[in-house]
């Protein structure tokens, strides 16, 4: 570093230490936005709310955990530099749908779609061994790429064929209680269940070019968030400034 910027360590320390990355001033975007809502993690208690929309990050906020109470305050701050919302766009963060709709009664929904993949990969693993998640997960592989309608077809008749197998229960030795057998496989289809509604948003309204995902907001993740884990020795304040210049310019 000192050879390349004929700089001492401690110069640059002290040059980062004085520099203000971010204006604190809006880039109002005047016309109805299309909001994608997402958050990351660094380490646990250690993350950042993003709202972002149009290809760049409008403001975002420090946060320990994932809560509801983030996602309102963060709302507030728009609302009162007067942004107007088109759409939201959300990731499986419990409550926030709850939020959305009980504050824009009249403003729709998308799920995102990978986020949705990924929650039936967890539950299913990548390389499931029953014959029913393989169906299902081959069904869920399609979910970006075909209508509701289809899919909504194709998911009704895995049900039937599986439906009794879903059913099956058996017996804890130790509390002699029954449960369902295929508990894992009974939370996928149902996790789909709850979010259908949601899934197929910005096909039902196409005029709005609503994202399918919050791809745009990981993008911008992948993009700063491997420079902040070079640095990963230096202050908590160096480190909030840096994100936050990286935030400002991603």
């Amino acid at each position: 570093m000192k050879d390349r910027y004929h700089r001492s360590p401690r110069t640059i320390r002290k040059h980062f230490d004085q520099y203000d990355p971010v204006t604190g001033e809006f880039r109002i975007i005047k016309k109805p936005i299309n909001l994608i809502l997402d958050a990351t993690f660094f380490k646990r208690g250690e993350g950042v709310l993003v709202a972002r929309a149009d290809g760049r990050n409008l403001f975002w906020m420090n946060i320990e955990t994932e809560k509801v109470d983030n996602y309102q305050e963060l709302l507030e701050v728009l609302l009162n530099a007067e942004y107007t919302f088109q759409s939201f766009v959300i990731d499986g963060c419990s409550g926030v749908r709850q939020l959305l709709e009980r504050r824009f009664p009249f403003i729709p929904i998308q799920f995102c779609q990978f986020h949705q993949i990924k929650i039936i990969t967890r539950y299913l693993t990548t390389r499931p061994k029953l014959e029913a998640s393989k169906q299902l997960k081959k069904i869920v592989g399609e979910l970006t790429t075909t209508s509701k309608s289809r899919f909504l077809r194709k998911l009704s008749k895995w049900y039937r064929r599986w439906d009794n197998f879903l059913r099956e229960r058996t017996i804890n030795p130790e509390t002699d209680r029954k449960r369902y057998k295929h508990r894992r496989l009974r939370s996928a289809y149902f996790s789909l269940q709850r979010n259908l509604p949601y899934l197929f948003t910005y096909r039902k309204y196409l005029y709005l070019k609503i994202p399918n995902t919050t791809n745009s907001c990981e993008g911008s993740f992948s993009h700063w968030k491997p420079k902040v884990k070079i640095h990963r020795g230096i202050s908590p304040k160096r480190k909030r400034k840096m994100i936050d210049y990286l935030l400002e310019n991603s």
